[in-house]
């Protein structure tokens, strides 16, 4: 087609204008990879998606702290050393995401993960209260059902060679996290539509990969024409409706409630005329107040419900494989909850949460191993000076927290799953480890994240044991925004007590 032919033309006259005028002598000196005319890296990740994890993987052990990558016009610099990644991501400036969010834009829009700026802050003001510690110690009893709920679901699988624990484990996070931020709770009508949501959030992933992978489908307009951009359309108006349907029960359950309970978050007690409990309760009451519109409602209400089940259900899983295999760690926590709670079959409190030491030294340990977020991007504000290299303004900047975590010169036997590690005092330099990141951008969830990961995990240990069918070895990524295994993660479940 012409149109094609005159599209081709124009983006090769572009990339050779780009190629003159982007040019900097500083940025030329970080090693990388060497491209070829014009299109530089760019044709270098045109591979399967599991074939693009393993070649960073090889990036990053040629290149010990840092290197180059060109795709086309487009500058990225990939860090995984603590100190440069220090020095990019712990003040205010370079608070900017990288490219690579724009294409998650139709989907999140301009909520808390992709703002900038005074939008970013005023939406963070708003939302900070949702995870105040008086207001979390609130959702523990809706944690401790789902708990034991999924504790429940287990039962049939007692006794199978092996089960697929991601099924059972989305559906407690995104069921907790509908129940808890949203105030809505997924009933036996919508359990169809939530597989669903749960289905397009992982073809949204794959979708955009391929066109992160396929620099001339970067202008919007190009995409939309090709047939990833239609299934992306297609996609993101089933993600809507849900996220519509969850506001809508909110609002109507608002309105017909006379008497709302709602908590200070300097206060115990749940009493009327005070703030709301749910995150969404939140921002409905700043929409009343003319603080927000419902678009931003729906911009956040989409941002939390992916965090809120897919990043920590990503975590769960390969914790419950890590303990399937290393049994001495697992009868550790089983022994430690037997210390709280004994033989009874009570309720855990967030008392009982903050005694359980060891479980959390190995939730840090099997997201320091699998980060659910294995990279993060920034845009380079202005001229920065790292500790070898200069890099302009304007430079796109990737951190790899998969192996910033794995550096054998931060973490004794960094490929062994080793809780004890996180018992002492970090030997490690402070941004070696950044499983929520860090700075003013950090992740404002992550005490709620390591509280229902507690929740779950003991509830699940008080009641079985887990036998490993999937060892670390047998995993096999593919590259995502999310850290998505290639196969199911399989555990086989026996009674603790027989």
């Amino acid at each position: 087609m012409l149109w094609v032919l005159v599209y081709a033309v124009l983006v090769l006259s572009v990339l050779l204008c780009a190629k003159w005028c982007l040019k900097h002598d500083g940025f030329e000196k970080i090693p990388g990879p060497k491209g070829v005319l014009l299109v530089e890296n760019a044709l270098e990740f045109l591979m399967d998606p599991v074939k693009l994890f393993y070649y960073f993987r090889s990036l990053a052990n040629q290149y010990k702290h840092l290197f180059k990558l060109k795709l086309g016009p487009k500058m990225v610099l990939i860090v995984h050393n603590p100190e440069d990644v220090e020095t990019i991501i712990s003040g205010v400036s370079n608070s900017s995401k990288g490219f690579l969010y724009r294409f998650i834009k139709p989907w999140l829009q301009e909520g808390l993960l992709l703002s900038d700026g005074p939008k970013w802050q005023h939406r963070r003001k708003i939302l900070t209260p949702t995870f105040h510690f008086n207001i979390l110690r609130h959702f523990c009893s809706v944690l401790e059902e789902n708990s034991r709920k999924l504790v429940e679901q287990l039962e049939s699988e007692v006794g199978m060679p092996k089960t697929n624990v991601s099924s059972y484990i989305i559906d407690f996070t995104l069921n907790s996290i509908c129940e808890t931020a949203m105030g809505t709770k997924l009933d036996p009508e919508t359990s169809d539509v939530g597989k669903r949501y749960k289905d397009s959030v992982h073809k949204l992933g794959t979708l955009l990969v391929h066109r992160s992978q396929r620099v001339w489908t970067y202008p919007d307009w190009v995409f939309s024409l090709t047939s990833a951009g239609r299934k992306q359309k297609e996609v993101l108006d089933l993600l809507g409706s849900f996220r519509d349907n969850v506001i809508n029960k909110r609002r109507e359950n608002n309105n017909n409630n006379s008497q709302t309970f709602i908590l200070d978050d300097k206060d115990d007690d749940i009493t009327p005329g005070k703030k709301k409990l749910a995150m969404l309760d939140l921002l409905l009451q700043a929409e009343k107040e003319g603080i927000i519109d419902a678009k931003g409602i729906g911009e956040e209400v989409d941002t939390f419900m992916f965090e809120g089940h897919d990043t920590t259900g990503t975590a769960l899983q390969f914790a419950f494989m890590l303990l399937a295999n290393n049994p001495e760690s697992q009868e550790k926590v089983a022994a430690e909850c037997y210390e709280i709670f004994g033989d009874s079959d009570r309720e855990a409190t967030m008392n009982d949460l903050g005694k359980m030491k060891y479980l959390e030294c190995c939730i840090k340990e099997a997201i320091r191993l699998y980060p659910p977020v294995a990279f993060i991007m920034r845009k380079i504000d202005k001229n920065l000076k790292l500790k070898q290299y200069e890099v302009p303004a304007g430079i796109d900047c990737a951190i790899l927290i998969y192996d910033l975590q794995r550096r054998n010169d931060q973490f004794v036997e960094p490929q062994q799953f080793r809780p004890e590690r996180f018992l002492v005092e970090p030997t490690w330099h402070p941004y070696a480890y950044l499983p929520f990141s860090a700075g003013p951008r950090n992740c404002i969830g992550q005490k709620f994240a390591m509280m229902e990961m507690k929740h779950s995990l003991s509830a699940v240990i008080r009641r079985y044991r887990l036998r490993p069918v999937t060892r670390p070895a047998d995993v096999v990524f593919v590259t995502d925004f999310i850290l998505r295994p290639r196969d199911p993660i399989y555990v086989q479940f026996q009674h603790r007590f027989t």
